[in-house]
């Protein structure tokens, strides 16, 4: 058996959610050479976490970004390529019910990968709607581990309640969870003020990971009230949400200006002060280059303050993902 002592993790991370999704992302295959760059740039620059999951890619392209993912480590031969690291999270499909079915899905993942999975992470918690369907689901993820097909297992949009619940079961089959990702950002506070979630993961060795730390986009500084939207979905989003988060928006642009930074850069490293792992998604070189501006330099605890400050006057927050549990 396998520890997770052997999976090192950096101080951030890549999200690959629009490496094959159209709907929401407008992925297209013609960018694949862009995103063999980015993962380039990224992997050299010691960002060598690549979350991913069995689902990302729309229609066709389901579970492509785990294909691009693969290849582009096969190709990659610069510095840090020892240390790369790819998290993928299996879907709580309904017809995945049995721990041989996650055993299966987590081989198909490596198969697309063309290699062992390194960190494997149940996609969501069933808690909401079909508690029963966790069970199988979980004894299969630690089978995984046990039977050192991984290098370690993580959970994804749990809560403090079932976290909880989660690491009983665990602890009695001798399983670490190494990580926990949640949707966190100054516009999604609710995992860690509301629910606790940091303090109860410190206190069991978990790592907390912060997916979407830049809310889709919305602590870019890139769209404004009166400006250009994004197509489809977070367009709408993004009309609702806007009008009410300027407090937030001027505050990142103040210590952004006072520090020669851009505001996704203060945003990403707030993230990383609060002792969590940021995994901003990239699709470009620029974007990429933007989030490793976010390393190697920490905001002062006055500066988070005010960014607490001003989070939590916030008239607006980010929707939560109906799959978080509590």
């Amino acid at each position: 058996m396998q520890t997770s002592q052997s999976l090192s993790l950096p101080t951030m991370g890549c999200g690959t959610w629009a490496w094959g999704n159209q709907l929401l992302w407008g992925y297209n295959e013609s960018i694949d050479d862009q995103l063999q760059q980015v993962f380039n740039l990224c992997v050299n620059n010691g960002v060598t976490l690549f979350d991913t999951g069995d689902s990302y890619g729309t229609g066709r392209l389901n579970g492509r970004s785990e294909s691009l993912l693969g290849k582009f480590t096969r190709e990659y031969q610069g510095l840090n390529k020892e240390h790369i690291c790819i998290a993928t999270k299996l879907a709580a499909y309904p017809w995945r019910w049995t721990r041989k079915s996650i055993i299966s899905a987590c081989h198909a993942s490596a198969n697309r990968l063309g290699k062992k999975v390194d960190l494997v992470q149940m996609h969501w918690s069933t808690a909401n709607y079909a508690p029963w369907q966790e069970v199988g689901l979980l004894d299969g993820l630690a089978d995984l581990y046990e039977q050192g097909l991984v290098k370690g297992v993580g959970l994804s949009n749990y809560g403090t309640k079932r976290l909880l619940w989660v690491d009983k079961r665990f602890q009695e089959r001798r399983i670490p969870i190494k990580t926990l990702q949640v949707q966190y950002s100054l516009l999604s506070t609710y995992p860690v003020t509301e629910l606790g979630l940091k303090d109860v993961c410190d206190d069991l060795g978990i790592q907390l990971i912060a997916y979407s730390p830049l809310a889709l986009g919305l602590l870019t500084g890139k769209f404004s009230e009166n400006g250009k939207f994004p197509k489809g979905v977070r367009g709408i989003l993004f009309r609702q949400i806007l009008p009410g988060i300027k407090g937030i928006l001027g505050t990142l642009r103040e210590i952004g200006d006072t520090r020669n930074k851009t505001m996704s850069q203060v945003a990403i490293n707030w993230c990383i002060c609060k002792g969590t792992i940021p995994i901003p998604g990239a699709k470009s070189l620029e974007q990429a280059q933007q989030n490793i501006g976010a390393l190697g330099w920490f905001l002062s605890d006055g500066e988070v303050a005010e960014l607490d400050n001003a989070a939590a006057r916030s008239d607006k927050t980010m929707v939560q993902n109906i799959f978080q549990a509590r």
